[in-house]
């Protein structure tokens, strides 16, 4: 089971990301750059997140250009640009071709992913951002990583363009069968860069992360003065039994994998037919000679094997298969090192020479591989690509694999992979570089040890199924079936592998063993992992396929591709920046001018395009020159920010972090009308947009997302309470937080155990663990573990990791005092937790404006009013809009619940 990629990945496959904007550095700035992946049973979510700044006082067209995994399927994009959020929608390839087309007639800015051939290749889109303003790009893709040679690689390639300040790869594994080894390789592992990265593994999970200062990203080998350009691979396998494999279930889907290594290698039977014409001319047939000598040095003495060469003739160093012992590889090796370029191209005739040899030394025990290398096109002999591959069907008759590799980009790689696919191999571009020799080579070792061959996975009770049988199983490989389970009844599911190893049939099964369950907050990703794979190999059907079969194939293949959101050969995703401007509502004041209370007009309801002024409409504005250049005047009149929206990936909870919640850029400059919190007590500095309050109690204004709407909820909690974050009672897990004495600061001190013997407390000044009786303060930058825990000290951020849940805690400075912020960057898999953390995004609706405004929030309502509040989830503080209302309203149970005694 083999892809048709050009760098073998597997499992955890390519990662190519590039995020570049204009060429001039001063006239932008990436100010972040996250790139983050978890990866849970072989399924590999992948986020790439990229902020960047206007610094020029006009407007500029920003690019955003990544270029993905050919085995990946994005599945999310979405730009952040003046509090508004524009969503790339997958559609059907005509119809989101035509959308594009129309926007740019229109002169608007729009995206397009599309798919090259029949792998995703780059997706690139651009926006105009006004004077001083920003943009946040998000693209999410996912992938069914693919094992070979016996491992799961993940490489990142980076390339920013230039130094980025907040630059972070943030990787999680979690394989429920345990992972056996984890490295990290490549060229930003190596020299001052290797102290930029941390990997801890802990039985079933590991973490990596890669945090470079800007000073490191200018030292590895291909980094430069505009920063980073390279690759960071992460290297991993997992522990394997050696019967029926790993099986997941969830909600009505199953993924099945199955890879046995502890089983005797079968003989082998091989032919290699190598293109020899005129066009391999030169340094192509100098690395074919050199890359098939050192396989015919890795033949086995049990393996048979022939060598046919072909131009417009067809050249045989013997006429049958000879056994591979030392007398006859070093007859073929000469004959090898003698191979010369020349003449034209008889495709048919050279394949059906080697099918002829394969099919006249059927030996029982062994497994038979016909290999093709070829760089062009047929031009002698029988030249219809057609009729070539009826004649070669029907040749091979489904009795062993062939596997096409293509050199070059002469070759028709359609013809190659169409012809490959109908006799159960695949095809593989080999790319004409120094390293051609190595990609030969590399591929033949994926298949150069057959452990077992005819194998059938049986499903009792499963229903839905992709592909079931593979005419072989290679070590190193992996074999991965998914499905439905019929009226999700797990006690009639029974799994079964029957396969030949060697001469001998063999069955895999567990029969005293219960399926594994992942729970319920996984569903989605096993289904997700069935659609994908049936997706695939949908498109690997269709291609084979003609008439009105073919359009039926195609046509459940769109309709899967559009039902989960995945870019296609069939699909595109377009980007379109909507018809029409915002409105400008946040009003910058006057020198001297009194702040007003901010609150929406009583007469329309309270959307996204009151939020923030557009730098076309304020262009339309008499404001002046400096307005019609984009954005505000900066200057050092009172007030806040008319902030600019953009989101921080992440879950519910109402200390500001949601999955779909919106978050404002970093405060710069551009000024807006500060809500009047308490008139009496209230005042502003020229220096500062901090609250002072004189005479109030303390007050601590936390903020909750919503879910389907742009402007989060707000409530207040008065005094210095210890409050319950996250408790996990299944994990034994708890966190807690103590909030400071600092009116709008945040917490003092942080607690958090792990079962009894593990104990994190943080403060603004450092960190003790406890470990049982082992005691140990960390007041510097650091990374230590303690048991299932692993804390990483930065200077102003602490990341805590333990099981699938994961925690920065930020600290902040404020009016020269520190305080503490958590955010969660992942919650744990199960849904079993709660605490302040834990509280979902929020839901509501808009029931009335006048005389007092009220929101519903599950078929209650509560009196609100439109304040500001301050995200603390990012490093530098955000302020935007909120609805006001009491925290019970808010988190639709009596605040009291999250009040706790004791740390």
């Amino acid at each position: 089971m083999m892809e048709r990629t050009v760098v073998q990945i597997t499992l955890f496959g390519l990662l190519l990301s590039l995020a570049s904007t204009l060429p001039i550095k001063d006239d932008w700035d990436i100010y972040s750059f996250h790139i983050n992946s978890t990866v849970t049973s072989r399924y590999a979510t992948t986020v790439i997140t990229s902020r960047v700044a206007n610094r020029m006082n006009e407007s500029k067209e920003i690019e955003f250009h990544v270029r993905i995994p050919r085995n990946a399927f994005i599945s999310k994009f979405r730009m952040f640009i003046d509090g508004q959020v524009y969503d790339g929608v997958v559609k059907a390839k005509e119809q989101a071709q035509q959308q594009y087309t129309e926007a740019v007639s229109r002169g608007e800015s729009a995206g397009l992913v599309s798919s090259v051939g029949r792998t995703l290749e780059e997706f690139k889109t651009s926006v105009t951002v006004a004077a001083h303003k920003k943009v946040t790009f998000e693209l999410t893709y996912e992938e069914l990583m693919k094992r070979t040679h016996g491992k799961y690689e993940l490489q990142i390639h980076a390339r920013p363009m230039q130094p980025v300040s907040d630059f972070k790869v943030d990787v999680h594994i979690q394989e429920e069968a345990g992972i056996s080894f984890i490295d990290v390789k490549g060229g930003l592992s190596t020299k001052a860069l290797a102290n930029a990265i941390t990997k801890t593994h802990i039985d079933k999970e590991a973490w990596v992360y890669f945090y470079p200062t800007v000073d490191q990203q200018k030292m590895c080998d291909s980094c430069s003065d505009q920063g980073m350009n390279g690759d960071l691979v992460i290297v991993y396998d997992v522990n394997r039994d050696n019967g029926l494999g790993h099986i997941k279930k969830s909600d009505g889907y199953f993924v099945h994998h199955f890879a046995p290594s502890d089983l005797p290698r079968i003989p082998k039977n091989v032919v290699f037919v190598i293109d020899q014409s005129g066009s391999m001319r030169g340094r192509k047939i100098l690395q074919t000679r050199t890359a098939l000598i050192h396989i015919l040095n890795d033949l086995a003495e049990d393996d048979h094997f022939g060598l046919i060469t072909f131009d417009g003739n067809i050249f045989h160093w013997k006429r049958e298969l000879v056994q591979a012992n030392s007398k006859n590889l070093e007859s073929a090796k000469n004959f090898a090192s003698n191979i010369q370029a020349r003449g034209s191209t008889d495709i048919n005739e050279a394949v059906l020479q080697g099918a002829r040899m394969l099919n006249d030394h059927s030996r029982e025990g062994s497994a038979s591989i016909l290999i093709l290398l070829t760089d062009g096109d047929p031009t002698s002999g029988v030249t219809n690509l057609e009729n070539i591959q009826s004649n070669v069907r029907q040749a091979i008759a489904g009795k062993f694999p062939l596997y096409c590799l293509g050199f070059g980009f002469d070759v028709d790689f359609k013809f190659l992979e169409k012809m490959s696919l109908q006799n159960n191999g695949v095809a593989r571009r080999i790319y004409e570089d120094s390293d051609a020799d190595l990609q030969l080579k590399g591929f033949y070792e994926e298949v150069a040890t057959p452990l077992l061959t005819d194998v059938t996975m049986i499903y009792v009770g499963g229903t839905n199924l992709t592909q079931t049988n593979f005419s072989q199983y290679y070590n190193g490989s992996e074999i991965v079936v998914a499905g439905e389970i019929t009226d999700n009844n797990i006690e009639t599911f029974t799994p079964q592998v029957v396969a030949i190893s060697s001469n001998r049939r063999i069955i895999f099964s567990n029969p005293n063993k219960t399926v594994e369950s992942t729970g319920t907050v996984s569903d989605d990703r096993i289904q997700r992992v069935w659609a994908y794979l049936t997706v695939k190999q949908l498109l690997d059907k269709e291609l084979q396929l003609s008439g009105p079969e073919k359009e039926k194939v195609k046509k459940e293949a769109l309709e899967l591709s559009l039902k989960y959101s995945f870019v296609t050969p069939l699909t595109s995703m377009v980007v379109t920046k909507p018809p029409g401007e915002n409105t400008d509502v946040l009003h910058k004041p006057k020198e001297g001018e009194t702040p007003q209370r901010w609150q929406p007009p009583v007469d329309q309801s309270f959307s996204r395009q009151y939020l923030v002024p557009s730098s076309r409409s304020a262009a339309r504005s008499s404001a002046g020159s400096a307005r019609r250049k984009g954005g505000f005047l900066r200057s050092g009149i009172l007030g806040i920010q008319a902030h600019h929206h953009s989101v921080h990936r992440g879950y519910g909870g109402a200390m500001g972090y949601s999955a779909s919640g919106i978050s404002n850029t970093r405060t710069r400059g551009v000024q807006a009308v500060l809500p009047d919190v308490q008139p009496a007590v209230v005042h502003l500095s020229r220096d500062t947009t901090t609250l002072e309050a004189t005479d109030a109690p303390v007050l601590h204004r936390f903020l909750l997302k919503a879910e389907n709407q742009i402007v989060p909820l707000c409530f207040d909690v008065i005094g210095p309470v210890c409050l319950k974050l996250l408790h996990h009672p299944s994990r034994e897990l708890s966190v807690n937080g103590e909030l400071d004495s600092v009116t709008n600061g945040g917490f003092s001190r942080i607690f958090i155990h792990v079962k009894d013997s593990q104990h994190v407390e943080i403060d603004t000044n450092w960190v003790t663990v406890r470990d049982g009786q082992t005691v140990t303060n960390y007041t510097g930058q650091d990374h230590l573990t303690a048991g299932s825990v692993i804390v990483i000290v930065r200077n102003s951020e602490i990341d805590v990791a333990t099981g699938d849940m994961r925690m920065v805690i930020i600290v902040h400075e404020k009016n020269g005092q520190k305080f503490l912020w958590p955010v969660l960057r992942q919650r744990p898999l199960d849904n079993n937790a709660e605490g302040l953390l834990a509280v979902e995004a929020a839901v509501y609706e808009e029931v009335q404006q006048a005389p007092v405004r009220k929101l519903k929030i599950k078929n209650q309502e509560a009196d609100v009013t439109g304040e500001m509040v301050v995200d603390y989830s990012f490093a530098s503080p955000v302020t935007m809009n909120c609805w006001l209302m009491s925290a019970d309203s808010a988190l639709q149970r009596p605040l009291s619940q999250f009040v706790i005694t004791q740390l």
